[in-house]
């Protein structure tokens, strides 16, 4: 079986914003109105989805760990809903995520709204109250195995979108997920490869 395009989605913390992993700059920052952040759960390890879908702990921190490089570099951008597609459309760019961290089996990540057209919608959003999650998207091949949808080790994470769908009630995450066909395309620069297989020899 071929990549597919697979997207993850997870509830945000109450009201989309974790108070006490933002920084104090960055409390005064969104009082003032000079910045806009939310926080919360991103993705999940060893952890079953509503439609049996799991993500290996080897394979969801070895891409995290690649896409940190994305972080750093303020290239980590992500999308308002998910488009068609693996590439990320600078003019449809709503968001950065500019931290992550463990918590257990779950990823949890901080981003920065941006001051662009989808990103001023995703702020209306949020300020009227709309639940918003984040959905992961990513490339790779799947298999079966008792009742669960395995995701091979080929996977790529290629970003995370903020979505709205229903979230299951008090769980940070939700079981609503969709998965496309799609092949292969070159989403990542050369940098990025080489980074990729650095971490991939350092790792072995």
């Amino acid at each position: 079986m071929g990549k597919q395009l697979l997207r993850e989605y997870y509830a945000l913390c109450d009201g989309g914003v974790c108070q006490d992993v933002l920084t104090e700059q960055e409390k005064r920052d969104m009082a003032s109105g000079k910045k806009f952040y939310m926080s919360g759960c991103m993705q999940k390890f060893d952890t079953p989805n509503g439609n049996g879908r799991v993500y290996s702990k080897q394979i969801l921190q070895r891409e995290v760990e690649n896409y940190w490089k994305l972080v750093k570099e303020r290239r980590a951008l992500g999308e308002l809903d998910h488009p068609d597609d693996s590439v990320i459309n600078l003019k449809n760019a709503s968001h950065l995520v500019t931290d992550m961290w463990w918590d257990n089996e779950a990823l949890m990540g901080k981003v920065e709204i941006l001051d662009t057209p989808s990103g001023n919608i995703l702020k209306q959003l949020a300020n009227s109250g709309v639940t918003l999650g984040i959905s992961s998207r990513g490339l790779g091949s799947v298999r079966e195995s008792q009742g669960q949808t395995i995701v091979e080790d080929d996977f790529q994470l290629i970003c995370f979108d903020f979505v709205s769908e229903p979230s299951t009630p008090g769980a940070y995450m939700s079981a609503k997920m969709r998965m496309r066909e799609h092949q292969d395309s070159n989403i990542f620069t050369k940098s990025d490869r080489l980074y990729r297989m650095l971490n991939d020899i350092l790792r072995n």
